[in-house]
């Protein structure tokens, strides 16, 4: 590092920009009075071993600080020191003392944050004079990344169509970091770890994983310890970003400068090669450094009244609409910007295909925290139309943690494009399928592509993400295995994660063994997968459901990083009939477009058209829906052009015998699934559907649903 020069740099390329003989820094800071750059030259080294210092003429352009160092190359380590006013009342909390991350860090090496913090904070000055850390061997340093020292062998995004996607819900670690996983122990856990698992994800039929966070994150943020063990919890999915362009490195087998990339855009290819998407669940609505009694390690010390949301009144304080101490200013130009140049690096350079966007409501908040209802937030429109991400998926949690709910709302801009999360689809069809009274009408509007949310302003039912479960609640096996949560593992006396589970155990809490009660929760547990797939929209799949994945009764398992939450990999033996079931049924999804429509269910009362859809009762029909309950039915009009299909579903204490509505010309029933089978006949394999000897009448028995199709 003696041979380096200084120059003066470019203000343009955010980050640090790796040319032949160099690396140009760059980075914002409007208030700024003086910006250092700290460099080392290893990973755990305790101190910087060299500190360049900008000029303020020479090394910066409006509000842009910039240096060009020649002599530097890739895997250079560095942070920043910045110095400026501290007058917290009007949002100003510089602090030369800090030592800071670059917002456009492309990778980190090892270490953590609040371990380095907390360690020395104990020790008293001796570790920590005036704010500053004396011992920097555990705090990660920013990397400089060659990107273009990857062979992607001509990968690019795969651009599925989303009327063709299936999505998987899961976690990079928790797939492969179980023993149970046969994986070597020196890859679980990792990105690598994950290649090894890519063959049974492309037999089980998904189309896209959508991983929780991977944005680099410090998982030892929680302070909560385990009443039980008295274990310290940590954050174990991620929720609370510290780098926006950086993979996380404790998710990488090969954690060397730089590795986590080359590691991340590897397992990315191999699922592409393996026709499967790449979807990121990113948390731009907050980060990690909290409210006003927290840390400060980047944004805080850059401009922390530009990038977070505060008070008009007392800016000392933060907005907090995330529930996590603080809320991004995300329709600040200059943050919109950030976040845009974030989501371009994740699907030019790492090839990533969409994003699901955690608390999107706050996306839409003005500067002052206020929604924005007058005109299309900056940044959501912004999205929505950047040419760069016109063929990425966009996803939005349409809510916050402060009561902002924009389900089939939410603000994108032209042809409005962004998907939901579609939380009254959860909600109805956990009701309608625990049997509670009169939902057949709400579930038979779920079904049919929640058009009384999307049927507006040019949308269509694959804005609706339907989901039965997600990472944020029971899997489905706990669904029906639990009434209550059973959080008491997670350090806060039960009283975090939802007490709104729709939830019903079949008449035993837990772990159950009388072989009835097993049979009514795996018969609903198929009957809630039928549903996900023949419903109008975008299935969403959580990992694990489909081999019966338990968290026992634990609702909110952020913070359990152990069996608990991995994936047990013995269940897939132990339920392969239900692991075939949910295969043969994204099978059935996937062949038969009638399943995923672009277009809403046409109103044929009055262009007098052949129906598309139609509901029955279990009479064969037109149902009076005030008084339907607990029985829903219905066909899917193949037009000649596909199938036809029929469902039902009785949810009556008794079995009924239901008529069947006529096939015209020489169409005859046959049955696909009953979940009043067991396995294998629950489910019969393609092209070998059974020919029903009966075609008026069908024996439904309670409980269970059945999916007929037309040959």
């Amino acid at each position: 590092m003696t041979d380096i020069k200084v120059h003066n740099g470019k203000p343009m390329g955010f980050g640090a920009v790796l040319t032949e003989g160099g690396v140009n820094f760059s980075i914002y800071s409007r208030d700024a009075t003086k910006v250092s750059l700290v460099l080392f030259e290893n990973e755990y080294d305790q101190k910087p071993s060299k500190t360049v210092d900008f000029d303020p003429h020479d090394n910066r352009t409006g509000d842009v600080w910039h240096i060009y160092i020649e002599g530097l190359g890739a895997g250079t380590l560095y942070l920043y020191k910045v110095d400026g006013p501290y007058i917290p009342p009007k949002g100003l909390r510089f602090n030369s003392n800090k030592y800071l991350f670059d917002p456009y860090a492309k990778a980190f090496t090892s270490g953590s944050v609040f371990r380095s913090y907390n360690k020395q904070w104990k020790q008293g000055f001796e570790g920590n004079i005036g704010g500053e850390l004396q011992d920097l061997s555990d705090f990660p340093k920013c990397v400089v990344v060659k990107d273009d020292a990857f062979d992607w062998e001509g990968d690019r995004p795969l651009n599925r169509p989303l009327e063709h996607t299936v999505i998987y819900e899961t976690h990079v670690k928790g797939f492969t970091a179980s023993e149970t996983s046969g994986v070597p122990r020196e890859i679980a856990g990792t990105y690598r770890g994950f290649e090894e698992k890519v063959e049974y994800l492309k037999s089980l039929g998904i189309t896209a994983v959508e991983f929780l966070p991977v944005f680099e994150f410090d998982e030892n943020e929680n302070a909560n310890t385990n009443p039980r063990t008295g274990e310290l919890l940590v954050n174990y999915w991620g929720y609370s970003t510290i780098g926006f362009f950086a993979p996380k490195t404790s998710y990488s087998a090969d954690r060397s400068p730089g590795g986590p990339v080359r590691e991340f855009k590897q397992m990315v290819k191999t699922l592409h090669k393996a026709g499967i998407e790449v979807i990121l669940d990113v948390v731009y609505n907050h980060t990690a450094e909290g409210n006003e009694r927290g840390y400060t390690f980047e944004f805080r010390g850059l401009q922390n009244d530009v990038y977070y949301s505060l008070p008009a009144t007392d800016q000392n304080y933060y907005m907090n609409f995330s529930g996590c101490g603080n809320s991004m200013n995300c329709n600040n130009p200059v943050t919109a910007q950030f976040i845009l140049d974030s989501l371009r690096y994740w699907v030019l350079e790492m090839h990533v295909d969409g994003f699901r966007f955690d608390l999107a409501s706050i996306l839409t908040r003005a500067q002052n925290g206020a929604p924005i209802s007058n005109e299309l937030p900056l940044l959501t429109a912004a999205i929505n139309d950047d040419p760069v991400l016109a063929k990425t998926k966009i996803i939005a949690e349409p809510w916050d943690c402060a009561g902002l709910y924009q389900l089939g709302g939410f603000p994108g801009g032209r042809n409005n494009r962004w998907s939901e999360w579609n939380g009254r689809f959860r909600d109805d069809m956990r009701r309608f399928l625990r049997g509670d009274e009169h939902l057949s009408t709400a579930a038979a509007t779920r079904i049919s592509g929640s058009s009384d949310c999307y049927n507006h302003d040019g949308r269509s039912p694959l804005s609706s993400i339907n989901f039965i479960t997600a990472h944020d609640g029971f899997t489905l096996n706990d669904l029906v295995s639990y009434n209550g949560k059973h959080n008491e593992e997670n350090g806060e006396c039960n009283r975090d994660g939802s007490d709104d589970n729709f939830s019903y155990n079949n008449g035993f809490e837990g772990e159950c063994t009388n072989p009835k009660i097993e049979q009514s929760r795996l018969r609903t547990i198929k009957n809630f997968l039928i549903y996900l797939m023949v419903s109008q929209g975008v299935p969403m799949l959580l990992g694990g459901d489909e081999i019966r994945r338990t968290q026992q009764g634990n609702n909110n398992a952020y913070c359990q990083d152990n069996e608990l939450s991995w994936f047990n990999w013995n269940l897939a033996d132990k339920n392969k009939g239900l692991l075939r079931f949910t295969s043969r049924l994204i099978e059935m999804r996937r062949a038969h477009n009638i399943f995923s429509r672009v277009k809403f269910f046409r109103d044929t009362y009055e262009t007098g058209a052949i129906p598309e859809i139609s509901w029955y009762d279990i009479n064969a029909k037109v149902p009076d829906w005030a008084k339907m309950n607990r029985f829903l039915a219905f066909k899917l009009d193949g037009l000649e052009v596909d199938n036809d299909f029929y469902v039902a579903t009785n949810l009556d204490q008794y079995d009924l015998t239901i008529t069947l509505p006529t096939l015209p010309g020489n169409k005859k029933w046959h049955r696909v699934a009953d979940t009043a089978f067991e396995s294998p006949d629950d489910i019969l394999e393609r092209g070998n559907e059974e020919l029903l000897t009966e075609q008026r009448r069908y024996v439904l028995i309670s409980g269970a649903t059945v999916v007929l199709m037309s040959k």
